[in-house]
């Protein structure tokens, strides 16, 4: 239940929804900071961790995990500039992807980014161009596409033809075209898995990164000041649960570094992981209302006042794993008798479902209802332009106070020029 979930009553579900209106992100940092606590402890020591901005890049969340300890992975110029908003410091950030442009590279050292994910010999060469034209070095660690660990599920990022990093055989054949102006190879970047429920493959393939880095080292002949291997690790999304524990991660992996990587417990090198969902995906919920009740065909139907505009956008085009949203009451009330349901959103197309067969107990236009743990690829993972609806307030808060409460508005400006550094403007 809603109230079981998190700190926020049914009064005061009730009560936000009133003051801000439906529907309503809620953000609660006490859950983001129990959640890093969770993970680093399960991580081995010392290592750094990265908060990945794609999960969320609210400033006030960033700002958080900032103040825990963690540093900043961002991918674009909006999310470079949420992360100094946040307070981050340009040096400590690793700006990573696939296709920087010339442009965002010259901003990015500008604003006194100096560490890079470089993806290819074209990417090291533009973060190359980059430097060179301010005069500085920067530090780039590679990303790898390797095979994955045999027998490894979750949701793959590398292992086979990709966008993401240096083929094995590619780094192999012209390792000197590593040494590129402007740029200092100074690690490796594995990232082979996400949302990986099942520790024993998350094990496997962190195990097998850190062989393969100590096998590149010596093959390519490169010094390795950061090893970052990635995360994977997972969180619910839009259904009741808690996030997993990995309870036996920091042993096998610690056992792992001594063996390939020994002079990683005095920093060399330093081993960093990455994390987005994990760290805020059970910090936000969605609160919305049923504005209609309908049957259809002998289908019940409730359709909401969100949809995926505001929720789940990229799984509604198949870009995800697919959601299988379970609405709370945020009362925890049983109800009348469960039906099974199709929750459908405001959006005039067939795709804009949140969940089908949905059971649950009979709803009435007017109710308020809550998607749980949709801190991670909520709002900012939807189709938030599609039909012009404004978007939800999101609301952030701590022992129970609200801290901030703003509502991201896209706006239409001038071209001629190139794009803005900003997100959306947030009111």
């Amino acid at each position: 239940m809603a109230a079981e979930h998190s700190g926020l009553s049914p009064a005061a579900a009730e009560e936000l929804a009133a003051r801000y209106g439906s529907p309503l992100y809620v953000y609660e940092l006490a859950r983001v900071r129990a959640a890093y606590a969770d993970l680093t402890g399960a991580l081995p020591s010392p290592s750094r961790l990265y908060y990945s901005l794609k999960a969320n890049p609210h400033p006030d969340l960033v700002a958080e995990l900032r103040r825990c300890g963690a540093r900043a992975e961002v991918t674009s110029r909006g999310e470079l500039a949420s992360a100094l908003e946040a307070g981050c410091r340009a040096g400590e950030l690793l700006y990573s992807g696939p296709g920087k442009t010339p442009g965002e590279l010259a901003e990015a050292m500008h604003r006194g980014v100096r560490s890079y994910s470089a993806e290819s010999f074209g990417d090291l060469e533009r973060i190359g161009a980059a430097a060179s034209m301010l005069g500085v070095t920067a530090g780039c660690v590679l990303r790898i596409n390797a095979a994955g660990a045999p027998g490894s599920a979750g949701l793959r990022m590398t292992g086979s033809a990709s966008q993401f990093g240096f083929d094995l055989d590619t780094l192999s054949a012209a390792p000197d075209r590593l040494k590129v102006p402007g740029t200092r190879t100074v690690g490796l970047h594995f990232f082979p898995l996400t949302n990986a429920r099942d520790e024993e493959s998350l094990r496997a393939e962190l195990v097998q990164s850190i062989r393969t880095a100590a096998q590149l080292r010596s093959s390519l002949g490169i010094e390795l000041q950061l090893v970052d291997l990635g995360g994977g690790f997972a969180a619910p999304y839009a259904v009741p649960g808690e996030r997993p524990r990995y309870t036996g991660l920091r042993e096998a992996v610690s056992e792992a570094l001594d063996e390939w990587l020994p002079g990683w417990r005095e920093g060399a090198p330093v081993v960093a992981f990455e994390s987005g969902r994990h760290l805020v995906g059970d910090s936000g919920q969605l609160l919305c209302t049923v504005t209609d009740v309908k049957d259809s065909r002998g289908t019940p139907y409730a359709v909401l006042d969100s949809g995926i505009n505001h929720l789940g956008g990229l799984s509604g085009l198949g870009r995800l794993l697919p959601m299988a949203a379970r609405p709370v009451r945020p009362s925890g009330e049983p109800g009348p008798e469960a039906v099974r349901a199709t929750l459908a959103g405001p959006l005039c197309t067939p795709a804009d479902v949140l969940g089908r067969g949905v059971e649950m107990p009979g709803l009435a236009a007017g109710e308020l209802i809550a998607f749980p743990n949709v801190g991670a690829y909520g709002l900012t993972a939807s189709l938030l332009g599609f039909l012009g609806h404004p978007a939800p307030a999101e609301v952030v808060m701590d022992g129970g106070e609200v801290v901030t409460a703003t509502r991201l508005a896209l706006r239409r400006e001038a071209a001629g020029a190139p794009a803005t550094t900003h997100l959306p403007s947030r009111s």
